[in-house]
């Protein structure tokens, strides 16, 4: 029997079935959840002059304590018309520009006016340049703010804005097609007969790559035939970027994944993790698409799904991290030691502590709608204490 893939490898060998996809250029209102294709310079300064950061007067520091002739305003949007010399303060609002002279500003709850003139009644600013922007104090020209694969925030979209961009270029979303197996499954919602069960991984893998840059089609579903998933695997190649089969990636009679691809003209890249659960993964490529085989049970699945179909998605839309962050915590309860495969144990992550939910059978789907964190158990890993640190993957 061949070793089975540790899980890094195979992470690695499925983003490298495909580059990443071409990118477009699109609109601000169209990029929260895109990745970028390019770093994102900033065009321009920001403030592209001094700024008061409050409502108050402009002035020259070495002219305090006054008192001051008042000679103008300055409002934002619009350049002062003059500047400030000795003796002078001019109005100021916050976002305004600082004329000419001036390099200070007394806020208006420190001064009282009065027709013309102005005098000091609280403290004053204390220092030289109080409540100024600086020029370029934000960003300068020429500065990287979004470096290339950066996923666009709301933020991050503010930021891009501000550079000067009126466009951004960003990865194309994958295509994505969601194909459950199985003469057991029904869509949820309709009537069983003996023996069947509704289907939870079409809605739960539509829900989990609804957060992600990619365009799901309505799941499919095939019975347990090989000539009709060869078929269907052959369509799909033809209309997406990643086809997800659900089920049938073991070795029984039923289970059809692999002899399809091959009947398809697939080729398999890997087969087989070293992991808990979701040990019979497959990926491998038909045509121009890349598939990906998870496992039927549902909590198989949804670790899986978690740590190569979100990261595949996120490599072909242009991220420049797609794999998922490992964080640490302590454990809440004591954990027993590891086994020949990495467990990653649904677990539940509350006051900055770990603990592992009960029933980690990879049939059980009740455990995963408390689940907020994968609590990585290392191969061979030895048994540990409540309040050792564990490696963990934080679930939205």
């Amino acid at each position: 029997m061949s070793a089975l893939l540790p899980v890094e490898a195979a992470q690695a060998r499925l983003l490298a079935l495909r580059e990443p996809l071409p990118t477009e250029k699109i609109s601000f209102s169209e990029c929260v959840g895109r990745y970028t294709s390019d770093d994102i310079l900033a065009a321009r300064d920001q403030p592209a002059a001094p700024l008061s950061a409050m409502d108050g007067y402009a002035i020259r520091f070495e002219d305090l304590p006054g008192p001051w002739t008042i000679t103008g305003e300055s409002a934002a949007g619009t350049a002062p018309d003059r500047g400030v010399n000795a003796g002078e303060a001019m109005r100021i609002f916050t976002g305004a520009m600082l004329p000419d002279g001036a390099d200070t500003v007394v806020v208006q709850e420190d001064v009282a006016a009065i027709d013309a003139a102005l005098v000091l009644t609280g403290d004053g600013p204390g220092a030289h340049g109080r409540h100024i922007r600086a020029r370029a104090s934000d960003f300068a020209a020429g500065d990287c703010l979004l470096p290339a694969g950066t996923r666009l925030t709301p933020g991050a979209i503010a930021a891009a804005a501000m550079s000067g961009a009126g466009q951004l270029a960003v990865g194309r979303r994958p295509r994505v097609a969601i194909l459950t197996t199985g003469d057991e499954l029904v869509q949820a919602g309709r009537p069983l007969a003996p023996g069947q069960i509704p289907d939870s991984n079409s809605p739960m893998l539509a829900a989990m790559l609804a957060g992600e840059p990619a365009i799901v089609s309505l799941p499919h579903h095939v019975r347990d035939d090989r000539a009709i998933l060869t078929k269907l695997l052959n369509e799909l190649a033809r209309r997406h970027d990643v086809i997800v089969t659900v089920g049938g990636a073991s070795v029984g009679d039923h289970d059809h994944v692999r002899g399809a691809l091959a009947d398809a003209g697939g080729t398999i890249d890997f087969w087989k993790i070293a992991m808990r659960p979701g040990k019979p993964l497959i990926a491998g490529t038909i045509g121009d698409a890349a598939l990906l085989g998870l496992p039927g049970n549902p909590s198989s699945a949804f670790v899986t799904a978690t740590l190569f179909l979100l990261p595949l998605v996120r490599h072909l839309a242009g991220a420049r991290d797609p794999l998922p962050a490992i964080h640490q915590a302590p454990l809440a309860i004591a954990l027993d030691g590891g086994g020949a495969r990495r467990d990653y144990l649904r677990a539940r992550l509350e006051r900055g502590r770990l603990t592992p939910l009960i029933g980690q059978d990879s049939g059980r789907t009740s455990p995963l709608a408390a689940t907020n964190a994968l609590l990585i158990r290392e191969i061979a890993a030895p048994p540990r204490d409540a309040g050792a640190l564990a490696d963990y993957i934080v679930i939205a």
